[in-house]
């Protein structure tokens, strides 16, 4: 009887939570020319929200929000949103151009660049300081793009194996791989495998916000929350986590961009 009872009750489902929705907007600015606003409205949102980075202005929506004030909120910033697309225009022109580009980012400095021919496309340090970057003729922008990012992928493992050894004690266990990849957002994260992912704009950064990163990952091997212990675990490996937390929440739009502008394609 209560098997029958049970079928013939009403089924409770959770409600599902409202997708995120986006559309274009055009706005025009003080010179008259016209930009889309990426529109996006997220339930997740607190607030109403504009942001500029190296893809163009998004205006994020709260669902309580109209779609009236969002517009109105649009224009009571055209001012600053002008002063960010001018910057974000600054870094235009800064991708991988043979021969035009004559220095490259790395660990928080622009490395001179000089180019020279030979049969294996590759990125490489001399002796003087700077980079090389060997290509033959026929080698395209992708295949020139790859070996910037073979490049910076291979600096990134040789810095994360000189710093791993001395974070690894307390620890329970090491991560099982590590990987590097480009992230819109986040620095870094922890899989529930033991997979430590960073992102490959780091290589851009000063060592010390580079490092400072690592070890917070490493310390999510004890604590998988942002609690007082875990942030504890953080400050007893790297005591000047808080100036490059700051420098990279400063700076990281911009070392996302650069990174961006040159491995585009």
């Amino acid at each position: 009887m209560r098997a029958l009872f049970r079928l013939l009750a009403p089924v409770r489902t959770t409600p599902k939570t409202p997708a995120v929705q986006r559309d274009r907007l055009p706005f025009v600015l003080d010179d008259g020319s016209r930009i889309d606003v990426l529109r996006v409205r997220d339930p997740r949102a607190k607030r109403v929200k504009l942001s500029v980075d190296e893809r163009g202005a998004r205006l994020t929506l709260p669902l309580r929000a109209s779609l009236v004030s969002g517009e109105r909120f649009l224009r009571e910033h055209r001012d600053w949103l002008v002063r960010q697309l001018a910057a974000q225009s600054g870094l235009a022109g800064t991708g991988l151009v043979r021969t035009t580009t004559t220095t490259l980012p790395l660990r928080g400095a622009d490395l001179p660049l000089r180019w020279d021919g030979g049969r294996a496309t590759r990125l490489e340090c001399d002796a003087d300081g700077g980079l090389r970057f060997i290509a033959p003729a026929s080698a395209g922008d992708a295949a020139l793009r790859r070996a910037l990012r073979d490049f910076y992928e291979a600096q990134g493992r040789a810095d994360t194996g000189r710093w791993l050894p001395k974070y690894l004690s307390g620890l329970p266990r090491p991560p099982r791989r590590l990987v590097f990849k480009r992230t819109s957002s986040l620095w870094g994260s922890l899989a529930p495998d033991g997979t430590l992912a960073l992102d490959l704009a780091l290589l851009l950064a000063p060592p010390p916000a580079f490092e400072y990163v690592l070890v917070h990952e490493l310390c999510h091997l004890l604590h998988a929350d942002h609690s007082t212990r875990f942030w504890n675990e953080v400050e007893a490996r790297f005591p000047t986590w808080r100036d490059e937390r700051a420098f990279l929440r400063a700076e990281g739009r911009a070392l996302k961009g650069r990174l961006r502008q040159l491995l585009a394609g």
